[in-house]
């Protein structure tokens, strides 16, 4: 089965076609609480001491891309995280800069991450003004023993009505969740997937719990006081997410990705087939084809031969990041970066072409 059922969409295919600097992420490191599974960078100094200058530092940063005279336009805009609705209205500001100093296309996809706790009518309603279009909602599961087992600190209830209020708002729907939980039956995993449908989520992104060295839940089931997750449990219940899902119209069309036909995310498929994008933030990665990285300075001329793509990353710690631009970089050759993309690409369910492999 493709995954993308009978429609005659294809996402891939409505990327711009030129590798361009076309896609923008952008990385707000703040949570409330850290999860119990979660090695991501995120802060829980949520103080407006940290959180007014990495606003300003992240509309810095996109002024400064604004004056790159970078080719093509933005298609895509991707805020994540940490939580990004901690900012509350200095988000609903991140927002306007970047469409107002960036120029876009008609229709751009604008998507910010989101949890329950922290996501509010009001805030909604302001984010869509902004030009928002999508709300990826981190709900991981609709069961509160689970919820609590992962260190989340919304309730089922919280969830439902964030949910509520993305729809009501008019803006487009996708739910985080979260298979393989310790003590998650395939019942309970099934409450969940019913659950989440019946949202009017018209995406979903499921996800096997992983258990990173160094988190409170690695401790835990470490010292035995959780169960490890059982990983033919976690197989069968992705299984079970498929079929359920496709039962709903919910095509997969990526390793952790189910969609109505038409609601893919443009953003994701940019990093999956190859496009560059820029990333913006501490910690943020971004890549970019060569002439582009010639063309904003960040690939010298010596640099140049034989390099076709370039990776680069910003510090993680937040005060490197704020007083000094260097950047890691990785260069990547034609070769390379052909195995990368064939690499990612394996992530759809349509695969890669034949002669890409060769």
């Amino acid at each position: 089965m493709s995954g993308l059922g009978d429609s005659e969409f294809d996402p891939v295919a409505a990327l711009s076609g030129p590798a361009l600097a076309a896609h923008v992420y952008i990385h707000v490191p703040f949570c409330r609480t850290k999860c119990s599974y979660c090695d991501f960078l995120s802060i829980t100094d949520i103080s407006d001491v940290r959180l007014e200058p990495v606003s300003r530092g992240l509309e810095g940063e996109i002024t400064r891309w604004a004056t790159a005279s970078l080719p093509g336009v933005i298609e895509t805009v991707y805020i994540g995280g940490g939580t990004p609705t901690i900012l509350a209205g200095r988000l609903v500001g991140i927002v306007r800069h970047v469409l107002d100093m960036l120029p876009h296309k008609p229709g751009v996809e604008v998507t910010v991450e989101a949890n329950p706790d922290s996501l509010t009518p009001l805030l909604v309603e302001g984010l869509a003004a902004a030009g928002v279009t999508r709300v990826s909602l981190g709900v991981q599961s609709f069961e509160e023993s689970e919820l609590a087992l992962l260190g989340r600190v919304h309730t089922v209830e919280e969830a439902l009505e964030a949910a509520r209020a993305v729809c009501d708002a008019g803006l487009g729907l996708s739910l985080d969740l979260m298979c393989g939980i310790p003590g998650q039956s395939d019942r309970s995993w099934l409450l969940t997937l019913e659950q989440a449908v019946m949202t009017d989520a018209r995406h979903l992104s499921v996800y096997p719990l992983t258990l990173e060295p160094g988190t409170p839940l690695d401790a835990a089931c470490g010292s035995g006081l959780v169960a490890e997750p059982d990983s033919d449990l976690t197989a069968t219940q992705m299984l079970l997410a498929e079929e359920h899902l496709a039962t709903c119209g919910l095509h997969r069309y990526e390793v952790a990705s189910y969609a109505m036909p038409g609601d893919e995310s443009r953003h994701n498929l940019a990093y999956w087939t190859g496009r560059s994008y820029l990333g913006i933030g501490p910690s943020a990665h971004g890549m970019l084809d060569a002439v582009t990285a010639s063309s904003v300075g960040m690939l010298d001329a010596d640099e140049t031969p034989g390099v076709a793509r370039v990776r680069y990353a910003h510090p993680s710690d937040i005060d490197t990041w704020l007083t000094d631009g260097r950047l890691e970089r990785e260069f990547l050759d034609a070769a390379q970066a052909a195995r990368e993309d064939v690499m990612l690409g394996l992530r759809l369910t349509r695969g890669v072409p034949v002669a890409a492999v060769r």
